[in-house]
């Protein structure tokens, strides 16, 4: 059997290989992991993989758990952030509660949709550089660029700065599974010192001169909630979370619903007779490819699920593509169903700790297939190519070169 340093997967967390058999997240390597995903959750939906850890691969259970107020998100020993807990992924009760009232704005429905030209303006230019080539590697050419340089614009700053912030990405997301666990730490560290470097510069810099900026990040610095204002160290702590968020999930699902997309035409040519139809089927390959492979909650006191009881302290692996192949949730889950609604998917999590840029998200994923499917309606994956995905850490294909009349 193939191991992962041999498959060559250059991210993830160990829990994740307890939570599926190595044989089968390189099978989930491919470009349909679902029905062997389905299959797992069938034999054992909900089970203790290690003392105290258990999967959760089924809506009912996944939405009792993320509405118990007496569950927590990531926990105390799990984060991006090292020793401290970012915010708001990280915390919870009323302090998560006080930092989502300061954020939520920012990413409201109303707020982003001004972006939406923005977007289709940046999208064209990305475009134009190989559009007449007839052939593109789709993910370094559109699927990252796209939603990075936009979200580094909403920021306020400098598109040409986007290697040095998809470093950092990197840094705390994309590891050998079996690397050295210091080597590992090491990386990250460094990443991190790298954005607090950056951003606490700026956030001097910006407070001393009093002018804070016309963007979201002096919008931050100078915002409060009940009187409070960030202070520098909580500033920080977001704009990690925002950098890491905002540079990948997005690049990430792109890539995914762009090479589905790609092998399935007669089901792309029906979604372009029709732009209106984009919404509905971009939720639905949202919930069939599920990007995000999983998130963690810990109890903070003994709690029932579905009859049964699980002790303070218990921690759950939410594997949301699982939960999102549920058949007492979904007609036909296996089946991509472009018109299916209602589509109560947990692509971007449930519950309290929900994606706060899920709007954007949307917005952007819209955007970018509308105006990609103007120029180029036609295309396929380019032959010869087996496609492969990363399947740990968040899912996304590797290389995805496809071709088209020019």
């Amino acid at each position: 059997m193939t191991t992962f340093q041999e498959a060559g997967i250059p991210s993830g967390s160990e829990l994740i290989g307890v939570m599926f058999p190595q044989e089968m997240i390189l099978q989930m390597m491919g470009t349909d992991p679902q029905p062997v995903l389905d299959a797992h959750a069938a034999k054992c939906p909900m089970h203790e993989v290690a003392p105290g850890w258990f999967t959760v691969m089924r809506m009912q259970e996944c939405v009792e758990i993320n509405r118990n107020r007496a569950v927590i998100g990531n926990g105390s020993t799990w984060g991006m952030g090292g020793d401290h807990k970012l915010i708001p992924l990280d915390i919870d009760g009323e302090l998560h509660t006080h930092f989502r009232k300061l954020i939520d704005p920012v990413f409201a429905p109303k707020r982003i949709a001004p972006l939406a030209e923005r977007i289709a303006q940046q999208a064209g230019d990305l475009i134009d550089r190989f559009v007449a080539d007839g052939e593109a590697e789709l993910f370094s050419a559109f699927c990252q660029p796209l939603p990075s340089l936009i979200f580094l614009s909403i920021l306020g700053l400098p598109a040409d700065e986007l290697p040095f912030f998809l470093e950092i990405k990197e840094g705390i997301l994309r590891h050998e599974p079996f690397a050295d666990p210091a080597d590992i730490e090491l990386r990250q560290i460094a990443a991190r010192e790298q954005c607090s470097g950056y951003f606490g510069k700026l956030y001097d810099e910006r407070t001393s001169s009093g002018d804070l900026g016309d963007d979201l990040l002096g919008w931050l610095i100078g915002s409060s909630v009940d009187g409070h204002q960030l202070t520098r160290d909580q500033f920080l702590n977001i704009m990690l979370l925002m950098i890491v968020g905002g540079l990948d999930t997005v690049s990430a699902s792109l890539s995914c619903i762009m090479s589905w997309l790609a092998r399935h035409p007669e089901q792309r040519r029906w979604i372009l007779e029709d732009a209106s139809r984009w919404p509905l089927a971009i939720e639905e390959l949202l919930r069939f490819e599920s990007p995000v492979p999983q998130g963690f909650r810990q109890t903070t006191e003994d709690i029932e699920v579905n009859g049964t009881s699980f002790a303070a302290g218990t921690r759950f692996l939410m594997s949301w593509p699982a939960i999102n192949l549920d058949p007492e949730a979904f007609v036909n889950p296996l089946e991509v169903d472009l018109q299916r609604s209602p589509n109560a998917h947990v692509v971007f999590a449930s519950g309290w700790h929900r994606c706060l840029g899920s709007h954007l998200a949307r917005l952007e994923l819209r955007v970018a297939m509308e105006e990609f499917h103007k120029r180029i309606p036609e295309y396929s994956i380019k032959p010869g190519v087996e496609l492969q995905y990363i399947p740990l850490g968040v899912r996304q294909v590797m290389n995805l070169p496809i071709v088209w009349d020019d």
